[in-house]
């Protein structure tokens, strides 16, 4: 079971962190996907396990392709990108399972 599509009123636009290229961080194709975009500040870890302020919490459905690093445009315009990306699945219990986004 997943997010139902109404409790995600917002569009964002996910840009796939590809790696490091030559002249900085490579993105796949950008892909318009429904969310729920909260801009709140919170403190979180990044990849790297340092301690970063996140100031967007993006819910979204769980099949999201987000890696950390991402390039995201929220519905306000501002383009910002992934520190932590964690998908909740509870296998077998009547929960609706999706991918939580924390942005810088």
């Amino acid at each position: 079971m997943n997010v139902p599509q109404w409790l995600m009123p917002h569009r964002i636009t996910v840009e796939p962190y590809a790696g490091d290229g030559a002249y900085g961080p490579t993105y796949g194709p950008g892909n318009s996907v429904a969310a729920l975009v909260v801009e709140t500040r919170k403190r979180v870890r990044d990849r790297e396990g340092r301690e970063a302020v996140a100031t967007a919490q993006i819910i979204t459905a769980p099949d999201l392709d987000c890696p950390p690093e991402s390039r995201i445009t929220l519905p306000s315009g501002r383009t910002t990108r992934a520190l932590a990306v964690t998908p909740y699945t509870a296998p077998g219990l009547p929960v609706p399972q999706c991918t939580e986004v924390m942005c810088q």
